[in-house]
């Protein structure tokens, strides 16, 4: 059975530094799989319900090569490597998405980085890790 570790990538450089905290746990545990998970969250026009969705298609595809990027990147380190880019429709945090892939996927460690690129919505810890840092059902490493 796998250790799985899961890391939420925003394209922030404290997800980048995440990313990099992660290659170190993945090191100390043995058959661990690393999941790089990035989530598109409904921030664009709601009236329109095609136009929301389209919106989020298309950061989805624009976040899509630095995700890839990455995997590629793990992969020739000799990382084992799952990369997802979730779509969240509501109004949820991400965190919310986050979670609930932790536990579908059986995530033993999830590390983020403690702000992302979010802006007035994010103090202090930010919503997102704060979120995950309370409703996580294992382990979190969050990476200043």
């Amino acid at each position: 059975m796998s250790f799985n570790i899961l890391v939420a990538y925003d394209g922030s450089d404290l997800s980048r530094k995440a990313v990099e905290e992660a290659k170190k746990q993945v090191k100390l545990a043995e058959d661990a799989v690393l999941h790089i998970v990035t989530v598109i969250s409904n921030g664009g026009p709601t009236v329109n319900v095609a136009l929301a969705r389209s919106f989020m298609n298309d950061l989805a595809e624009e976040a899509r090569p630095a995700v890839e990027s990455i995997r590629e990147e793990l992969k020739e380190a000799g990382v084992a490597c799952k990369a997802d880019i979730l779509m969240d429709y509501t109004f949820r945090n991400p965190a919310s998405q986050l979670i609930d892939y932790a536990k579908e996927n059986e995530i033993e460690l999830i590390v983020l980085g403690s702000r992302g690129l979010g802006g007035v919505g994010r103090f202090f810890l930010g919503s997102v890790s704060s979120q995950i840092v309370h409703q996580a059902e294992c382990k979190v490493l969050v990476v200043k």
